[in-house]
């Protein structure tokens, strides 16, 4: 009997059908959740709330470069920071001098001044100009 003829004499039962519908089921969401990416409700949350902290600390950071720059004695603050071996220290070193704090809070995000730390330890020490005026 060839294969055609007996696919097209085939006669499933409801009970075949229920399992092929439970196991195909079964497969889409295995795979949505392994290889698909889906997620649960809880854990989008929290990536969400994740995102959401680190763009702040991000925020916070670009505003205490700015402060740490704009400060009057910037050159040799930036000069005694890239001085200090210990990323601990430098974020510790940003906590004192204030510059990571934000305006809505009392004290600086730790996430915040590691990542000014970071940001300054990459910036450029500069000797300023004879004739530039520093204005502030």
């Amino acid at each position: 009997m060839s294969l055609m003829k007996r696919f097209e004499e085939f006669q499933p039962t409801k009970t075949m059908l229920a399992w092929v519908c439970a196991g195909a089921v079964v497969l889409t969401v295995g795979l949505g959740f392994t290889v698909g990416g889906w997620v649960t409700g809880g854990t989008a949350q929290e990536m969400a709330a994740n995102a959401a902290e680190e763009s702040r600390a991000q925020l916070a950071a670009a505003v205490c470069v700015e402060n740490f720059l704009s400060a009057r004695n910037a050159q040799s603050q930036l000069t005694e920071l890239k001085g200090i071996d210990s990323s601990f220290r430098q974020r510790q070193f940003i906590e004192e001098g204030n510059w990571a704090v934000m305006p809505d809070s009392e004290s600086a995000s730790r996430r915040a001044a590691s990542l000014c730390a970071e940001m300054l330890s990459e910036w450029e020490v500069t000797e300023p100009a004879e004739d530039e005026i520093i204005e502030h």
